[in-house]
């Protein structure tokens, strides 16, 4: 669900990118910017690369019950599991091409502004077990931001970090089934 999640976002900012400046082929592609070894990652050049820096379990929502009942049982599931991704929006551009990538990020960052949030209205071709992606943007200290490029053994480059929040996977097992109390069962002693 991860990779569809980003692929979406990848495939409407690149449409977006084509129709506003006029682009015949892809520029947003969803890579590593560095592969393990330490070189740059193939296709990425001149490209607005998107890539995970992070995911977390998101523990704002209330639980909620989930199941269903049969008769006088409920059927209990595993909690749904709500995450967080940490999307980084790089402008890799370098040398003569550098302003282009600078162009390249500034309208992407417009675009996820006009449009942060992506649900079945505004997206249908959302996947249908993806609710809603919402997109709020990240601000890391000068510190934070240099210990993020130093963990990717990378040099800086033009670049934004999005919070991506929620995706949810919702287990369909049955992992308990309870029964239910439904107040009929009253004790013939009193």
């Amino acid at each position: 669900m991860i990779s569809l999640a980003l692929r979406h976002l990848a495939t409407q900012l690149n449409q977006f990118l084509k129709r506003t400046l006029d682009l015949s082929e892809d520029v947003v592609v969803l890579s590593n910017l560095l592969e393990q070894n330490g070189d740059l990652a193939p296709n990425v050049k001149n490209k607005v690369v998107l890539f995970i820096t992070n995911i977390e379990r998101e523990v704002s929502p209330v639980r909620q019950a989930s199941g269903g009942s049969s008769g006088f049982r409920i059927a209990t599931n595993s909690p749904t599991l709500h995450l967080n991704l940490y999307v980084m929006m790089v402008a890799n551009f370098t040398g003569n091409n550098y302003p282009e990538g600078l162009k390249f990020i500034s309208a992407a960052i417009a675009y996820f502004q006009r449009q942060p949030v992506f649900d079945r209205q505004n997206s249908p071709d959302l996947d249908s077990r993806i609710d809603k992606l919402i997109l709020d943007i990240e601000n890391l200290k000068l510190q934070d931001l240099s210990n993020v490029w130093g963990q990717m053994n990378g040099k800086y480059l033009p670049s934004i970090l999005y919070k991506v929040r929620m995706l949810s996977f919702a287990a369909d097992d049955v992992i308990d089934q309870i029964p239910v109390i439904t107040g009929r069962e009253v004790s013939a002693e009193r």
